[in-house]
């Protein structure tokens, strides 16, 4: 029997796993992401499967091919927890999920949005400690009649931009390679003169090394409209930090909103008695009502995890048939 370990898997995602193993792998499900200190755990088994933030690093593929395991499966998007020279050099196959419920980070990006714009956040602290004044702060325009800004405009982007054109707003959008779909939605413009027209800016940006690193700079940020709110659903390659920080302090931003944050392997499932220790998320975290961090949970929804995990099974199914898979990662 086919044997597998899952990385990374929650107590609530068991159940998901079993109910669709239709091809009866043999599963073995680790709570934890994997790591050098517990790459042991992979012994004997035929193939792993991982999520974001699982190192995948040439130390660890080399571990994995001394014992025999060909297959680095990811149950994302994303790859780049995966050394995919190292993979070459090994002859392994990787493989990942090219998408799954755009609703997901969609809806959630379009919620930390709107905390912001509406002030829903600073309203609900204040009346958690016991302040149920009115402020001027809570003072808001309707989103109906503002501008929302979305770059990248795929699956995920162009749903958030339904969303919102459901509720009357103007959403421009910038992507190099519109969708008939997003242009129901979307009124394509240059990225400027989106930055300079949205009240709430919204990312949804592909992460390509090399290429877009921390294209959320300061250069973008002084083109946005001053005072607007910007979102980031994406990649946190993408954002230079110490600049949204400035611009959040200057007044230039009004709020940020971010699902994806710095030094994520040191951040993400921890619980933290004391201060953040990394020093550029606890800079974020000051900095609070105006800046809202979620812990990567924009996937995090049933829908989603059941296409995860789906189609991992069945990116398995296909290479055992057939050597390969519709989902093939091209390895370097």
């Amino acid at each position: 029997m086919f044997k597998i370990v899952a990385y990374g898997v929650r107590k609530n995602e068991v159940p998901y796993f079993k109910k669709l193993n239709k091809y009866n792998y043999d599963l073995k499900l680790e709570s934890d992401l994997l790591t050098h200190d517990n790459i042991d755990t992979a012994k004997g088994a035929d193939a792993v499967l991982l999520r974001a933030n699982c190192k995948a690093d040439a130390v660890n593929l080399a571990k994995l091919n001394e014992w025999g395991i060909k297959y680095i499966f990811t149950r994302t998007v994303g790859y780049n927890h995966i050394d995919l020279k190292a993979a070459a050099k090994y002859d392994m196959k990787v493989a990942r999920v090219p998408a799954y419920s755009p609703y997901a980070v969609a809806e959630l990006a379009m919620t930390l949005g709107m905390m912001l714009f509406r002030h829903t956040n600073l309203a609900a602290n204040e009346t958690n400690q016991g302040d149920f004044r009115v402020r001027s702060s809570m003072f808001a325009r309707e989103i109906h009649s503002g501008t929302v800004g979305i770059i990248g405009t795929g699956r995920i982007g162009a749903t958030e931009a339904k969303l919102y054109h459901g509720m009357g707003t103007t959403v421009l959008g910038y992507d190099p390679y519109p969708s008939d779909f997003a242009k129901q939605f979307v009124t394509f413009v240059s990225q400027d003169e989106l930055l300079q027209k949205s009240d709430i800016v919204s990312i949804h940006t592909p992460y390509f090394p090399g290429k877009n690193d921390q294209m959320i700079n300061a250069e973008f940020l002084n083109k946005m409209k001053d005072g607007a709110i910007l979102v980031n659903t994406a990649r946190t390659q993408l954002a230079d930090y110490p600049a949204i920080i400035a611009a959040i302090k200057s007044g230039k931003l009004a709020g940020f909103a971010t699902d994806v944050l710095p030094n994520e392997t040191a951040v993400l499932g921890h619980k933290f008695d004391g201060e953040i220790t990394d020093p550029l998320a606890k800079q974020l975290q000051e900095l609070y009502p105006k800046v809202l961090m979620t812990p990567h949970i924009g996937s995090y929804t049933s829908p989603a995890l059941t296409d995860m995990i789906r189609i991992s099974y069945e990116n398995f199914h296909q290479v055992l048939k057939t050597g390969h898979t519709n989902n093939d990662v091209k390895l370097s």
